[in-house]
């Protein structure tokens, strides 16, 4: 792989990282719920949820959610649903006087466990592995180094956008210490993340 081919790529995987979907929508409702401490599980989550979306599409699932029209609408509607719960979980959170704000008692593990879902259950991710991969690998060369030096820069790229979103939403959260504001700020997060599972139920093969 020549280096103008691999920054190519990183120029490419940038841009659809930082495109606002449904990942994005989850971090900045995260964020923005939970504050700055929900940073590194948001980033944790998503890599690992595009880690097992990676995985998925190289063994094939890919091509089998492209020509099953079942699969793919099961694994879109499951994961739209679930944004939805969050959101909506997310929207009626309300924080009352004299309570420290939510960041402070946040479950690390819920955060990661909601951001790898999302992203893993994402059929659209799955299926732009699958077909964004192959664009940059010389046949000529080994196939194996270079699909891991794509995995690993797609991966950085992704770790940059989701903590650009997670550090701007948690930091704009910060500033704001009133009650309702805080409270204002949760019925914004959860209607993004209501709207991203929108947006994912019209995600079509």
């Amino acid at each position: 792989m020549s280096i103008e081919v691999w920054i190519s790529f990183i120029a490419a995987a940038l841009v659809l990282c930082f495109s606002p979907g449904p990942t994005a929508f989850l971090v900045m409702g995260q964020a923005l719920e939970h504050g700055r401490k929900s940073v590194l599980p948001l980033v944790a989550g998503t890599l690992s949820g595009d880690i097992i979306a990676m995985s998925f599409s190289f063994i094939g699932m890919g091509a089998v959610l492209a020509t099953s029209a079942t699969l793919f609408l099961i694994l879109k509607w499951v994961g739209a649903l679930y944004l939805i719960f969050l959101g909506i979980k997310a929207f009626r959170t309300k924080i009352e006087l004299h309570i420290e704000p939510k960041q402070n008692d946040i479950k690390n593990g819920s955060v990661y466990l909601n951001a790898l879902l999302v992203t893993a259950l994402n059929p659209k991710g799955i299926m732009f592995f699958m077909a964004f991969f192959p664009m940059f690998i010389n046949n000529d060369e080994p196939i194996l180094p270079q699909m891991f030096v794509l995995a690993v820069s797609f991966l950085g790229a992704s770790a940059t956008s989701v903590s650009f979103y997670a550090l701007c939403s948690g930091f704009l959260r910060s500033k704001v210490s009133a009650v309702n504001f805080q409270n204002m700020f949760n019925k914004v997060s959860g209607g993004m993340l209501i709207s991203a599972g929108v947006i994912t139920t019209t995600i079509q093969r």
